[in-house]
């Protein structure tokens, strides 16, 4: 018997199952593309900042921010946009940058939560599905019964369970997995946000400039 066959025997909710398997590697490959085009040598990157911050090139520095990717630059460029700007409205920019890009980070992250939570249901429900044909064909025959007419019923329940835990274990993995990548990027753009701060109050001393 070939896997196809195997699947087929699982009913009508493998469509279902093999649905939320495709969102799931999809939203794997997308969110790992997307974190990986983020990743940036932070330290160095806020180093360049500040040289460039203390020699008062403010252009250059919002050129280097727009030119590095990932969300440690773009709250930065938001800051540094607001030199000239009170301390409040320095915080605010950056706070308002800083949502949108965890927004961005995060987008897509619940669909594979959902498929991680609702694949092994999926499956259960076929379980009893898979149950109550079997029983059915238990009392159409009024009990008169082999395992030949059970196994209909059976491999449905026992396929759509096995099913729905093999889409829904690593859904989960991957789910914490890239949670656990997002969370280093935050904890990043939290760090560099107290950075930039403490920077534009440096380059106010150095240059004898106030708010």
């Amino acid at each position: 018997m070939s896997l196809i066959d195997i699947l087929v025997k699982g009913g009508v909710l493998m469509i279902f199952i093999g649905l939320c398997s495709v969102i799931a590697v999809a939203v794997v490959i997308e969110r790992w593309w997307t974190l990986r085009k983020v990743q940036i040598n932070t330290a160095a990157f806020i180093l360049q900042v500040k040289n460039l911050l203390l020699k008062d090139r403010i252009e250059e520095a919002i050129a280097l921010a727009k030119r590095t990717p990932g969300p440690v630059a773009k709250i930065t460029k938001a800051a540094i946009e607001k030199h000239d700007r009170p301390r409040e409205e320095i915080k605010e920019a950056i706070e308002a940058a800083g949502k949108a890009e965890i927004f961005q980070l995060e987008r897509n992250l619940g669909a594979l939560g959902t498929v991680a939570a609702i694949s092994p249901l999926i499956g259960f429900l076929g379980t009893v599905t898979g149950m109550i044909r079997a029983f059915m064909q238990v009392q159409a025959q009024a009990g008169n019964v082999d395992a030949s007419v059970l196994a209909g019923g059976i491999w449905e329940a026992l396929i759509t369970t096995a099913a729905g835990l093999t889409v829904g274990i690593p859904a989960l993995i991957f789910y914490n997995w890239l949670q656990g990548k997002i969370e280093r990027v935050v904890f990043e753009m939290q760090v560099s946000s107290t950075e930039i701060l403490d920077m534009l109050l440096e380059r106010e001393r150095v240059h004898g400039i106030s708010d």
